[in-house]
């Protein structure tokens, strides 16, 4: 594969301007806005490396309970391994490939390469320095101690050499590399030890490998009655004379490998979709290396071996104080430890469903009008999994459609169509087998809902299918009707209790309609343009947009009062970027609320004085899509889509208008709270960093998601004592 060379880490053919300018530089005002000038554009891939550095800091910040810091000191590890997967791994590859295309912001493929680099090795370290010198002093003092190898007394140890020799060293399988052993294979995100060794002082040094086990727990308990832990790389080192019998342990170190998940195929010339996605899993166990992890003081010997065989450039490699792995440390979050923990959560039933008795009942409450649903502060089980439940348990249901994109192992959602199906129903379901890193879980269901003998789709050839929806058609005694349930998360149970995401359930014909067309295109081949409700990408959705922002800048122009309002999770498209700045231009007041990647820069004198950007970054990953158009009517809307080129353009989306005035105060309340918010809030500036919104003279401050989960309890409180 062409992903699989190095890349030359060679500074002297590179020194453009661009290579030099950082993610700050600031457009002059212009008096004849250029849509092409490359300096209003905030870099894409340092965009979301802020976004990291704001979660980084929900570990930093002393205001939060001591085990929701390291929780989010975990996140971000796993963040961050996504990261370097996905996005430097694709760099890495143009690279190769000899990619010179410039972004937006005027960089090209090698100039992001060396900046995203650049900028997230002072991040590694500051998470390092977060849990060395803030977190684990503090957990010890809480009572809950990390301990190093030398804290331990001899009875500890002999008791942890006898805990490795009957339950670790049989898991284990050094591999030695030597002129009889090939290097050996080392599997993404795995954390393993590098090994030296000798049999005399007169023999050459001999690398081997031993992986850490990952089937067994990475924080060992010294003792079973207290929480006193060693890492399982401690143990495993301070043992290796067990593994390697006779000889001299030199040294050992832990080290990290990331390998790129950017393995494609041309799926337009794939015979078969599911061999593909089968072949693109294997090809990922064996993609070039993006990232070597290794200890500070790793052995020079070591490290020459690793970046030589690994072929990983120097400023791939990343030396760690360690741990390497922060993210088995998100379990400590289960101890018993009420004091160091948010109040938990669980979410409430909506209001207008908890009288919902029967499988009837909750096709009345839905038929008598729109529900709109808000994860995790509503229950995803009593809302969206129950419209399921009792469609397929309906008799008077004929057929049940809907788009898959991510779903739990475990899924309830697909269980109930399959029962469904076996109830006799006309099942429908697209299952997006090239949803990332869901693949394998994707395809299994796939398998399994085809043994059921339900119809399956597998996407779209040239697009992902990244729409949530689902259908649900009812014969009723005055004729045929329509339930439709479009939302702006997938339908995992597991993630509906930790993203923020809005749905819609109504029975409005229109939008059934619209569904009925889009489904018909997941299982037939031609998509339909025109629709009356929903706006279908690759269809209707931006020039729909486009038109809603445009507008808002006529009626600015005009002297009218114009606004638009929208929350997502990236804004990346340029020609929206664009389009928003001449509406700023124009006179329009804009607030957007962007969870990570902004390629816009507010606050730039005559180009976008009346942008403000926030991020709300907390307990809950906000990743609901919202957009509030203050001149058209309806105004509002909610789907699956960002503005981004991809979602736009290369998938398959699903927006729908909400026309209930009761919803759209809701989402007025919702957009409205989230700006209000001085405690999880950040701004951005023109420069392209962040500030973290503080209460002005507010002891504690105002949290949006806080105050939605007190809505939440409240209004089910209020339900019950009436």
């Amino acid at each position: 594969m062409a992903g699989d060379r190095s890349v030359p880490d060679d500074d002297s053919e590179e020194a453009t301007e661009s290579t030099t300018d950082s993610q700050g530089r600031t457009p002059r005002p212009a008096e004849a806005f250029d849509r092409s000038d490359t300096d209003y554009y905030l870099n894409r891939e340092l965009s979301e490396l802020e976004f990291q550095r704001r979660v980084l800091h929900e570990a930093l910040d002393d205001r939060n309970p001591l085990l929701e810091r390291v929780k989010f000191l975990s996140i971000f590890t796993t963040n961050l391994d996504e990261f370097f997967r996905k996005r430097v791994g694709g760099l890495k590859q143009q690279i190769v490939a000899g990619v010179e295309e410039r972004t937006p912001d005027g960089r090209t493929p090698r100039e992001q390469w060396k900046e995203v680099l650049e900028t997230a090795r002072p991040m590694f370290e500051r998470q390092t320095e977060c849990y060395r010198e803030t977190l684990r002093p503090a957990l010890a003092d809480a009572g809950i101690e990390i301990l190093d190898y030398d804290d331990l007394d001899s009875d500890e140890r002999e008791s942890l050499r006898e805990y490795f020799e009957s339950s670790v060293l049989p898991t284990l399988t050094p591999l030695t590399f030597d002129p009889a052993h090939p290097f050996p294979h080392i599997s993404n995100l795995s954390l393993s030890l590098a090994v030296l060794t000798r049999g005399d002082a007169a023999d050459e040094l001999t690398f081997s490998r031993v992986k850490v086990p990952q089937n067994r727990s990475r924080l060992v308990r010294v003792a079973d009655d207290e929480d006193r832990y060693v890492l399982l790389e401690d143990i495993i080192a301070d043992n290796l004379d067990l593994v390697f019998p006779n000889v001299e342990i030199v040294d050992s170190s832990a080290f990290r490998v990331t390998r790129n998940a950017e393995v494609g195929r041309d799926e337009e010339v794939a015979e078969d979709l599911i061999e593909m996605i089968e072949e693109v899993l294997e090809e990922r166990r064996f993609a070039t290396v993006v990232r070597l992890e290794i200890d500070a003081d790793t052995h020079p010997a070591v490290r020459a071996v690793l970046t030589d065989k690994l072929d990983v450039a120097e400023r791939e490699v990343f030396e760690r104080e360690g741990p390497l792995d922060f993210r088995d440390f998100g379990s400590l979050t289960d101890l018993d430890y009420p004091d160091l923990k948010l109040d938990s959560w669980t979410p409430k039933p909506h209001p207008r469903l908890a009288d919902a008795s029967d499988d009837d009942s909750i096709f009345a409450a839905i038929r008598s009008g729109d529900v709109l649903t808000h994860h995790p502060y509503h229950s995803f089980r009593g809302t969206v999994q129950r419209f399921l439940e009792a469609a397929a348990r309906d008799p008077d249901v004929l057929a049940i459609k809907a788009a898959i994109y991510r779903t739990a192992s475990d899924s309830q959602i697909i269980e109930t169509l399959i029962e469904a199906a076996r109830n006799g129903k006309q099942v429908a379901v697209m299952v997006e087998l090239k949803a990332r890193f869901d693949e394998q879980n994707n395809l299994e269901w796939a398998k399994k809902l085809e043994s059921e003998g339900i119809h399956v789709a597998y996407g779209t050839i040239g697009y992902k299918t990244h729409s949530k929806t689902s259908l649900v058609v009812r014969e009723e005694p005055d004729g045929v009707r329509l339930y439709s349930h479009v939302a702006t998360g997938n339908y995992h149970s597991e993630t509906a209790k930790q993203y923020e995401d809005l749905g819609l359930l109504t029975a409005d014909r229109d939008v059934g309609q619209d569904l009925v067309k889009l489904f018909n295109y997941f299982t037939g081949h031609s998509l339909h343009k025109e629709y009356r409700r929903v706006l279908v990408a690759p269809g209707n959705m931006r020039e729909r947009f486009v038109e809603l922002v445009r507008n808002e800048a006529e009626c600015a122009r005009r002297g009218e009062d114009a606004r638009i309002t929208a929350k997502m999770n990236r804004l990346e498209d340029p020609e929206m970027v664009a389009e928003l700045y001449e509406a700023s231009m124009a006179g329009v007041e804009i607030d957007l609320v962007i969870r990570d990647i902004c390629r816009l820069r507010p606050g730039v004198p005559g180009v976008s004085d009346t942008v403000s950007v926030s991020s709300v970054v907390g307990r809950f990953l906000e990743h609901s899509r919202v957009w509030r158009f203050e001149n058209d009517d309806p105004g509002y809307y909610i789907g699956s889509a960002d503005w981004m080129t991809r979602n736009l353009d290369n998938r398959v989306e699903a927006v729908v208008s909400i026309d209930d005035p009761r919803l759209q105060s809701r989402l007025d309340h919702v957009l409205d709270t989230l700006l209000s918010d001085d405690r999880k809030r950040w701004k951005l500036n023109a420069d392209g960093s962040y500030e973290q919104s503080r209460p002005d003279g507010t002891v504690g401050g105002t949290s949006a998601q806080e105050t939605f989960m007190r809505e939440a309890k409240d209004a089910i409180r209020d339900l019950d004592s009436r």
